[in-house]
């Protein structure tokens, strides 16, 4: 390892490690049932959250308009992660939730998240991972504003 590196370096390898953690993930994946899972569906799910949403408020979770969300929503519907039924409140709005498939699908990634993570840990020491995460966690923070969860939109 080089002891200096370009500034430029530092966004290209945090992206190449989220990239190999989200492509470790979607091979385990295909061969757990799920070969049409995609990284944007996960962000979906855990924004359709445990009791669901109407298409409306998920665009504004994920920070898209409301005809991408719905765009998702029938993708997602279309792989049975998803289902809609009529708002209770509203009869002009859908709501929709996880399906068991969805949960399922989330449950997975959780495991195989842990497993690839402990693969790091074999590689680098439990410390430094610990220490990499701490450091990722500080900086991620730092500002106040942080929104891990605003991640899809930002990447618009």
């Amino acid at each position: 390892m080089r002891s200096e590196r370009s500034g430029f370096e530092l966004p290209l390898l945090l992206a190449g490690a989220f990239r190999a953690l989200v492509d470790a993930l979607h091979a385990d994946l295909v061969h757990l049932g799920h070969p049409d899972a995609r990284p944007l569906h996960g962000f979906a799910l855990q924004a359709v959250g445990t009791d669901g949403v109407t298409i409306s408020e998920l665009g504004l979770r994920l920070g898209v308009s409301k005809q991408a969300a719905a765009k998702t929503v029938a993708g997602l519907e279309r792989l049975g992660y998803i289902a809609r039924e009529p708002h209770a409140a509203d009869a002009r709005a859908v709501h929709v939730r996880r399906s068991p498939r969805g949960e399922e699908l989330l449950a997975l990634s959780a495991d195989r998240f842990g497993a690839i993570r402990a693969a790091w840990v074999a590689e680098l020491g439990a410390e430094r991972v610990r220490a990499l995460e701490d450091d990722i966690e500080r900086i991620a923070t730092s500002s106040g504003d942080a929104r891990l969860g605003d991640l899809p939109g930002w990447l618009r």
